[in-house]
C-alpha cells in the first residue's frame, strides 16, 4: 500500500492546477426587475390593495382639503350637491421599476387607474370620472448600527406629475359643470389619499416579498444524506438588479457543519443578468462539494477475471511484460481495488468542463492474497457534462482518460507505470464511471427556481462558477377588480 506522505505529495502536483485563488461570496441570488415586479404584483393583491382603493374616503378627503380656506363656503355649496363619491372599479397597471441615477436605488412605480362615481339630487344619472395616479417609491439598502444590512421601502408618495382626472361621460351643462368643480378638489385631494391609504399597504407587501424572498434562499439543497444551506449576509443594488448575497455551508446527516463557505465580500464581483429575470450564481468550490458530497470516497473491489475477463487477459498481458513470474501467479479470484479518496474537481476552459479525480489502483493475485502486486496513484480526468431536468441541475461523466500513472508500491519491481495505461483506462471506464454516474443520477434540485415562478432551469459554467438561470421567462399581470 502507498504511504500517506506519497499520496499526499501526489495530491498536492494536481491540486496545483485546480485551485484558483480568487476572493469571492459563495453564491449570489441577482433579481431583474421582472422578479420584483411581480412578486411586489402578488404581494400587493394578498393585502387586497384593490379594496383599499376601492374604499378610499373620497369625499371626506375633498372637504378635510377644502376646510379653512377662503373658499370654503363656496366648497361646501359644490359639496351640498354630492350625495356619494366612491370608487366603482380600480386596477393596478404592471409596476414600473428603474434605477436612479446612482444605479444604487431602485425606482418603484405603481400606476393606478380607477373610476368613481357621485350621484346630485339634480338628477338620477351617475356622474362618471376617471382618475389616474401613481404611487411612487424607493428601494434602498439600508444598514444599521451594528452593520446589518436589509433591503427597505421608503419615501413612498404620490405626484402630482402623473395624475390625471376627467370626465368619463359628457352630461348636461349644469352637470359637466359640478364635475368639473368636483375634479378641481379632487386634483390635490387625490395624492393625499394616496399616500395616507396605500403607502402603508405598498409597504407592508413589500416586507413580505423581502421576507419570501431570504426565505426561499435558505431552502436546503439535498445532497444525498448531506445537504448544501444558504444564509443570507447582505443585499446590494446595482442598477436594476438586487443582488442577495449569501454565505453556504454544508451539513452533513446529524446536522454537524462539515464545512463552511461565508467568505469576505471585499472584492465581491456581482454578476450580470444579460435580460434573464434572475440568476443564482454558486461558486466552483461550492460545486465541488456539492459533487463531493455526493461521490463520497470509496473503495470498489472487482473480481477482475470473473466482471471483465478480457480485461483481465490483458492484464496478464502487460504483467507479463514485466514479469513473467507474477504473471503465472494471477489466479482466476484476481482482485482489483479502485479506491477514490480526494474528491472530484472541477475544471472550467472556455466553456468545457471536466472533472479531475486521484484514484488509486491495486491489483491482488488472489483473493486471499494480503499485499498487492502493486499499487498505482492515476491523475485522471472525465468530461463533465451539466444538464437540466426540471429544476434539477444533472451531472454525468462522460469517458475518462489517464493523464498520469505513478507507480506508488511495487511487489514485483520497478517498472514503467505507462505500460499499464491501456488497463487502467479500461477499467476505470467499465468499473468507476457507471458507478459514479449511478450516484449522480438522483440530481441536484434547486428549489427557489420554482418558488420564482419558473418550471425549468438552465445552467452555464464559467471559470469561477456555475450560474442557474430560468429555461424560460413568465408573465405578470396587472390587478383589477
Amino acid at each position: 500500500m502507498a504511504s500517506p506522505r506519497t499520496f499526499t505529495f501526489l495530491c498536492g502536483l494536481l491540486a496545483a492546477n485546480l485551485v484558483g485563488a480568487t476572493l469571492s461570496p459563495p453564491a449570489v441570488l441577482s433579481l431583474g426587475p421582472e422578479v420584483i415586479k411581480q412578486r411586489l404584483t402578488q404581494k400587493l393583491k394578498d393585502h387586497d390593495a384593490i379594496n383599499t382603493l376601492r374604499q378610499l374616503p373620497l369625499l371626506s378627503a375633498m372637504k378635510k382639503e377644502s376646510a379653512g380656506g377662503i373658499f370654503s363656503s363656496l366648497v361646501r355649496s359644490i359639496l351640498k350637491h354630492i350625495i356619494r363619491l366612491k370608487v366603482t372599479s380600480a386596477s393596478i397597471l404592471q409596476l414600473q421599476v428603474q434605477p436612479l441615477h446612482d444605479g444604487r436605488e431602485l425606482m418603484i412605480n405603481v400606476p393606478l387607474d380607477m373610476v368613481a362615481g357621485f350621484n346630485t339630487p339634480l338628477v338620477k344619472t351617475i356622474v362618471e370620472l376617471h382618475m389616474e395616479v401613481e404611487a411612487q417609491a424607493i428601494i434602498h439598502v439600508e444598514t444599521s448600527e451594528r452593520d446589518h444590512s436589509r433591503l427597505v421601502l421608503s419615501d413612498c408618495s404620490s405626484t402630482h406629475g402623473r395624475l390625471r382626472i376627467s370626465l368619463l361621460h359628457k352630461h348636461s351643462f349644469l352637470l359637466n359643470s359640478l364635475a368639473d368643480k368636483v375634479i378641481s378638489l379632487l386634483v390635490p385631494a387625490l395624492p393625499k389619499l394616496v399616500k395616507s391609504e396605500l403607502c402603508p399597504v405598498i409597504k407592508a407587501a413589500f416586507e413580505d416579498m423581502r421576507e419570501d424572498l431570504l426565505n426561499l434562499t435558505m431552502v436546503p439543497v439535498s445532497l444525498n444524506s448531506d445537504h448544501l444551506e444558504f444564509d443570507f449576509m447582505s443585499p446590494a443594488i446595482d442598477h436594476n438588479v438586487v443582488h442577495l448575497i449569501l454565505g453556504a455551508k454544508l451539513v452533513d446527516s446529524e446536522g454537524k457543519v462539515t464545512k463552511l463557505f461565508n467568505d469576505s465580500v471585499d472584492s465581491l464581483n456581482l454578476p450580470s443578468l444579460y435580460h434573464s429575470p434572475f440568476s443564482l450564481t454558486m461558486r466552483k468550490d461550492m460545486v465541488n462539494a456539492a459533487v463531493a458530497a455526493l461521490l463520497p470516497p470509496e473503495e470498489i473491489i472487482v473480481l477482475l477475471d470473473y466482471v471483465l475477463p478480457e480485461t483481465a487477459r490483458r492484464l496478464k498481458s502487460s504483467i507479463k511484460v514485466i514479469s513473467e513470474k507474477a504473471a503465472n501467479q494471477l489466479g482466476r479470484t484476481q482482485i482489483v481495488k479502485i479506491l477514490t479518496q480526494e474528491t472530484p474537481e472541477l475544471l472550467v476552459d472556455q466553456g468545457n468542463a471536466k472533472v479531475a479525480q486521484l484514484i488509486m489502483l491495486e491489483v491482488f493475485a488472489t483473493s486471499e492474497a494480503y499485499r498487492p502486486f502493486f499499487t498505482l496513484g492515476i491523475e485522471a480526468t472525465s468530461e463533465a457534462q451539466f444538464y437540466s431536468r426540471g429544476d434539477l441541475l444533472m451531472l454525468n461523466f462522460n469517458k475518462i482518460s489517464s493523464d498520469q500513472i505513478h507507480l506508488m508500491n511495487s511487489a514485483i519491481g520497478l517498472f514503467n507505470p505507462e505500460l499499464l495505461k491501456d488497463f487502467t483506462t479500461k477499467i476505470l471506464a467499465s468499473v468507476l464511471l457507471p458507478n459514479e454516474n449511478g450516484k449522480l443520477r438522483t440530481g441536484i434540485s434547486v428549489s427557489m427556481v420554482k418558488a420564482l415562478g419558473f418550471e425549468a432551469a438552465s445552467w452555464s459554467l464559467t471559470e469561477d462558477a456555475l450560474v442557474v438561470t430560468p429555461a424560460s421567462s413568465n408573465l405578470s399581470f396587472p390587478l383589477s377588480q
